[in-house]
């Protein structure tokens, strides 16, 4: 089994990841994060793709900036570091959720490098590809 084929949901993180890329292109790095998010959801809606903003994870209170199509949880930042923090939040909101696949895409970088972080199902560390 080759590489490509253990992603998950290879063609909507192509998709939503080209879409990052171009807000990065429109807004450039120094724009809120809400801005990314309220172009975001404009270019889902263009697409008529199924998401969820501010979408509550589970009954903890804990919130996703985007679930796409059911499958995709995506989170927006727009700050200069990315801490282990952050991608502890999505493990943790993959673990409390359905979803096997997260997205984080930092803005402010000078040139995007989203991460994908699939859901450990042990108690293996943490898989950021």
């Amino acid at each position: 089994m080759d590489k490509k084929s253990r992603l998950i949901y290879p063609e909507l993180s192509y998709l939503i990841t080209g879409i990052c890329f171009n807000i990065h292109n429109q807004l450039g790095r120094f724009s809120r994060e809400k801005q990314y998010g309220d172009l975001l959801e404009q270019k889902l809606k263009d697409l008529k793709l199924p998401y969820k903003r501010e979408c509550r994870i589970d009954d903890k209170g804990n919130i996703a900036d985007f679930v796409i199509d059911e499958k995709l949880l995506l989170e927006l930042k727009a700050k200069r570091i990315v801490s282990r923090d952050d991608y502890y939040q999505i493990q943790r909101y993959l673990q409390s959720s359905h979803l096997r696949l997260g997205l984080i895409v930092n803005f402010h970088r000078r040139y995007l490098e989203p991460k994908r972080i699939v859901r450990i199902e042990t108690e293996k560390k943490q898989n950021f590809l």
